[in-house]
């Protein structure tokens, strides 16, 4: 806090960034509230012989937002990994990271960091069954890849380390990059895993589809059951609630501190000038009794003998108000005459 009772930038900087996250944090934090809530009251549905049924005699032969859990059959053709044999799927994301380490000039540390060069997601046409094999009635998967979590099984990764020759370790230290080498990984969502799909169940005609919600619910693919999906939500509600009670008691700890320092810096300020008020009338009277007229004495006289010329600068309050002698006649602890703040130090005052 400056002498003018502003904040500091320190201050104004961290008010501002705690602000801010708090206002990202919060708006997370609802979000994710939002999303567990609807997860939450979705309607659980079996895939079954009376499903079809179910459907027809619902509003519209949609559910908004249903749960459906079964395992992935193929509707018609299927995915060979390029790399296990004998392992089909439906969905297919094949990854091409290069990993390198980066030097960071602030902390004079080789941080490691991956960037994606290739990626590609090959998809076909399926459908979730029930666990019975005896029933028939499937679930047709519509856009699977615009899920929000999509969970695949990596089924095969292996790091290709890069072979460093002395030219370029001394090329790496110069640009401040040093390459690890490329990590290549398959993830599948195989066929026979069973599936967890939360999103709108439409009946169309006399297909059975799962489709992302035209409401702002969010879509769920993922290999966890709904219980295990549901308390992922809720630990992910707490994380953003919690950074949210973080960074709003930093924010209003930090207003809360400004606004304290101002306020001491107005209730010094007054102190201060009513003790100068204080001290210019008994200054006045003094005149008054020594019958001393105001303009018959310079404007740099002392205001202890009125006599001599101010000599001295007193800190740290600043004021020149006193000369020499009467400054060493001032009792100890020696205070300001005017403002009565302890002197700290004496600077002498030079008039050229």
């Amino acid at each position: 806090m400056e002498s003018s009772g502003k904040p500091s930038v320190v201050e104004m900087v961290v008010l501002a960034t705690s602000s801010a996250l708090t206002a990202v944090f919060y708006s997370i934090y609802r979000s994710r509230v939002k999303t567990a809530t609807h997860l939450k009251e979705a309607k659980k549905i079996s895939i079954d012989q009376d499903l079809k049924a179910i459907l027809s005699e619902t509003s519209g032969r949609c559910i908004p937002y249903a749960v459906i859990e079964g395992l992935v059959r193929s509707v018609k053709d299927t995915l060979n990994s390029q790399f296990v044999d004998d392992c089909k799927g439906v969905i297919e994301r094949l990854t091409l990271k290069e990993e390198k380490m980066v030097w960071n000039r602030t902390t004079h540390l080789w941080n490691c960091t991956e960037k994606i060069i290739h990626q590609r997601t090959n998809t076909v046409p399926f459908a979730l069954g029930s666990y019975d094999e005896n029933i028939s009635t499937t679930v047709r998967v519509v856009r699977p890849l615009d899920a929000v979590e999509l969970d695949l099984e990596t089924t095969y990764e292996n790091f290709h380390p890069t072979v460093q020759s002395m030219f370029n370790l001394i090329s790496h230290f110069i640009s401040g990059e040093r390459s690890k080498g490329i990590h290549e990984m398959e993830e599948m969502l195989r066929v026979g895993d069973s599936v967890t799909g939360v999103g709108e169940l439409v009946l169309d005609n006399d297909l059975i589809k799962l489709q992302p919600p035209k409401q702002d619910f969010c879509y769920f693919l993922t290999r966890q059951n709904y219980e295990s999906l549901l308390r992922k939500q809720m630990s992910g509600v707490r994380v953003w609630r919690i950074l949210s009670y973080v960074f709003g008691l930093a924010a209003c700890s930090t207003l809360l501190y400004v606004l304290w320092k101002w306020y001491v810096h107005c209730r010094e300020s007054r102190k201060r000038r009513s003790v100068e008020e204080e001290f210019k009338e008994q200054q006045r009277r003094l005149m008054r009794e020594l019958q001393i007229e105001e303009g018959s004495f310079s404007a740099t006289s002392c205001v202890v003998c009125l006599s001599r010329e101010r000599s001295l600068v007193f800190l740290e309050c600043g004021h020149v108000c006193a000369c020499g002698p009467c400054f060493e006649a001032l009792q100890e602890p020696k205070k300001c005459p005017i403002c009565r703040a302890t002197i700290d130090r004496v600077v002498p005052l030079y008039n050229s």
